[in-house]
């Protein structure tokens, strides 16, 4: 058994560095926003203990081979439309300011060609993202007044409802509007940008209005979530769904957050994840599966997935349970980097 565990850890320490591995949604600028945590530099469980926040840092970001994330610039709600947007310039300041001062050790991609060449480089590569559209409000010309096409993505509404839409989140307010004028006018300037309109977190009305309004040639992304196939709940994406955003050549991230994941009776380790990663694969396909962890997003992972060591963890299973190699690079980040090059190919490359 132990030969069989060590052997198991060897062939997936050598897949996982073979691999780009995308994490599609992670939350590490809340805490160093919230109280001064240095993304930069190394930390101990502390007293989270690996529930809420402290799950990433540069040497686990390293160590345990996140090549690539898209690091969120979350929205503080209860501001002013014009604090939000003041705030979003700020926090893109502070984003810059990161990798700037990591000397190489992380840079920022904003399309499949820049991503490409910071992976050459050797960086951590950071897809900047903004979680919460309400952060635009504010703007002044929408999308457009986002600096130098600085994000690859959009969520369009996060926890609570917005000018542009409902939440999925209990925390709504009154009855479900869907997705309002606003919100569909948002998704067409995400379009007209080449940014990832991200349904995670949307009432299910709001996300069929969107892919409404969405140009049906463009990949959607649901960047983090479950899957009702597995667990029916208000926070999860049901089979229809799952196939809309297939359709479009997007992709789907699968949380760690074992609170939207665990059904009862079943896993309570790495294979609750997978079990929702296998959903997706069987109902629209293995070019459709992702990772969208949330890390330092307010979440509480299965204890073995507590921190950023987790993905070696997650890889192990996935052999485990006779996953195909080549099924297993795409789930950990081929999938979403060819999702990009269809949205953001860069430059030098044809969409």
């Amino acid at each position: 058994m132990q030969d069989h565990d060590e052997g198991l850890r060897r062939a997936a320490r050598e897949l996982l560095g073979a691999s780009e591995v995308i994490d599609l949604h992670i939350d590490t600028m809340i805490p160093a926003r919230l109280y001064g945590y240095d993304p930069t530099v190394a930390h101990g469980p502390g007293i989270w203990r690996g529930r809420l926040f402290g799950h990433l840092d540069l040497p686990r970001i390293q160590e345990g081979g996140l090549t690539g994330a898209m690091w969120s610039i979350t929205t503080q709600p209860f501001r002013s439309a014009s604090s939000r947007w003041r705030r979003f310039l700020e926090n893109v300041k502070r984003l810059e300011r990161l990798a700037q001062g990591s000397s190489g050790a992380l840079a920022i991609a904003r399309d499949a060609q820049e991503y490409r060449a910071a992976r050459s480089a050797g960086a951590h590569v950071i897809l900047p993202a903004v979680q919460g559209g309400n952060s635009l409000e504010g703007a002044p010309d929408g999308v457009a007044s986002i600096p130098h096409d600085f994000i690859t993505r959009v969520t369009l509404v996060h926890l609570t409802d917005s000018c542009y839409g409902t939440t999925s989140s209990p925390l709504r307010w009154g009855r479900d509007r869907g997705l309002a004028q606003r919100g569909q006018e948002l998704v067409e300037q995400l379009n007209a940008h080449r940014v990832f309109v991200d349904l995670a977190h949307i009432s299910r009305p709001a996300f069929w209005k969107a892919v409404e309004a969405h140009d049906a040639s463009l990949p959607l992304i649901v960047t983090h979530t479950g899957v009702c196939g597995v667990r029916d709940h208000w926070r999860n994406l049901d089979d229809d769904q799952l196939r809309a955003v297939a359709e479009s050549g997007g992709v789907i991230g699968v949380m760690f957050h074992q609170g939207f994941l665990a059904r009862r009776g079943g896993p309570r380790d790495a294979d609750m994840v997978l079990e929702h990663m296998e959903h997706i694969i069987a109902t629209v396909g293995e070019a459709h599966v992702a990772i969208g962890t949330d890390y330092d997003g307010f979440i509480t992972p299965p204890a073995d997935l507590r921190d950023g060591l987790g993905y070696l963890t997650l890889v192990e299973r996935m052999l485990d349970r006779g996953w195909d190699p080549a099924v297993i690079r795409g789930a950990l980040g081929e999938n979403a980097l060819a999702s990009l090059a269809l949205l953001r190919p860069g430059a030098q490359e044809s969409p």
